[in-house]
Order: C-alpha cells, then sequence, then structure tokens
C-alpha cells in the first residue's frame, strides 16, 4: 500500500507540473486567450527591495546622479492585474510572463518571453523613449504563428510605462497587452504591473 501511495504522489505532483507548464507556455509573445490555471504567483522579494532602498539612500548620501541609464540586460516580470473578467479570468498578481530583455541606447528594444513556445513565436521588439526624470515608455511588437501549420496568427501590441529606480539596477511600471488578428481586428487585451531586476556580469540564474 505504501508504494503504492507513492506512486499516486508521484504521478500527481508530475500532472501539477505539466498543467502548470501548458499554462505558462501559452502565455508570452502571442495569443492569450488561452491561458488558464493554475498560476504561478509572484512572490515580494523584502530582501532585494531593501537592497534597492539601501542603494538609493547610499546614492543621495553621496550626492551621486539620480539619472541612471535604463540601457542594459533585464530579467523581467509580467503580473496580472485587473483581468479577473478576462475570457478566461486570470487572478491578480498571477505571473503572466517571465522574460529576458534588452534595452539598447539606440532606443530599440530587444525580449525573449520564457512563457511561450517557439514554434508560435517568442521573440518581439520594441522601441522606448524617455518621459520625465527616470521614467520611460516601450513600444513593443510581436508577430505570433499557428504553431501547428505555421501561418500568420496574428499581432500583439505591447505597451509599458517604468519607472528606473534611483540605483538604476530596478525599474516598476504597468503594461497593457493587445492582440490583434491578421485583419487587424482587436481579439485580446490584458493588462498588469511589470518589474524587472538588472543583470550583469556576475549575475546567476534565478
Amino acid at each position: 500500500m505504501l508504494s503504492v501511495s507513492r506512486t499516486m504522489k508521484t504521478a500527481l505532483g508530475a500532472v501539477m507540473c505539466l498543467a502548470l507548464f501548458a499554462a505558462k507556455a501559452s502565455a508570452g509573445c502571442g495569443d492569450y486567450r488561452t491561458l488558464t490555471g493554475p498560476f504561478e504567483f509572484a512572490q515580494p522579494d523584502l530582501e532585494q527591495q531593501q537592497s534597492a532602498m539601501k542603494a538609493a539612500i547610499e546614492t543621495r548620501q553621496r550626492g551621486g546622479s539620480y539619472g541612471a541609464s535604463i540601457v542594459g540586460f533585464w530579467q523581467v516580470q509580467f503580473i496580472s492585474k485587473g483581468n479577473t473578467t478576462h475570457n478566461p479570468p486570470i487572478p491578480d498578481n498571477a505571473v503572466i510572463d517571465n522574460a529576458y530583455s534588452q534595452w539598447h541606447s539606440d532606443t530599440t528594444e530587444f525580449m525573449n518571453s520564457g512563457s511561450h513556445a517557439p514554434a508560435t513565436q517568442n521573440f518581439c521588439m520594441g522601441v522606448w523613449g524617455q518621459t520625465g526624470f527616470n521614467t520611460f515608455m516601450l513600444n513593443h511588437f510581436a508577430l505570433t504563428y499557428d504553431a501547428t501549420t505555421g501561418n500568420l496568427a496574428g499581432t500583439v501590441n505591447i505597451r509599458e510605462s517604468v519607472t528606473l529606480s534611483p540605483s538604476g539596477d530596478k525599474f516598476t511600471g504597468t503594461f497593457t497587452i493587445d492582440v490583434y488578428d491578421t485583419k487587424n481586428s482587436h481579439v485580446d487585451h490584458l493588462a498588469g504591473n511589470i518589474t524587472a531586476t538588472r543583470l550583469t556580469v556576475d549575475s546567476t540564474v534565478q
């Protein structure tokens, strides 16, 4: 009986992992209309927040510049907010996408979505501009494809409004995602909060 119980627990765990992977694989730069739970939820990292606050205070004490650059390599999370009436519903604080993003000095941007299958497209590009002191906007576009036929399925427009931390190692803000079919008809909309941590030559996989 003990071995049977262990086998059932192992099988149940595998099913839950597969369900979570399937839910995340439908997100990213493509069509969000098939996004279903169970969802991974964002967890506040108090240690990182305290570290960022400490760095900001030290910058002030040194009399250093607050004009940190957003140019660089970032690990980004898109966190759902206000999508409970979406079809299917997405709970607040659910992680919609994990991605790596590069903001370039020529005001272009490039993102590799970690939650979208390459067959449907997981790379997308954007252009950014500075809107104020340490505030920026990004206008980002992606093409999405049918994984079975390889045919173009539509276009995705992601817009971000973010604020860079005084220390320059994080940014936070809001995003919207709008999905269009091949006839440019609007078929889906999502919104939420975005958080990003700068990656450096000393960064490790998190």
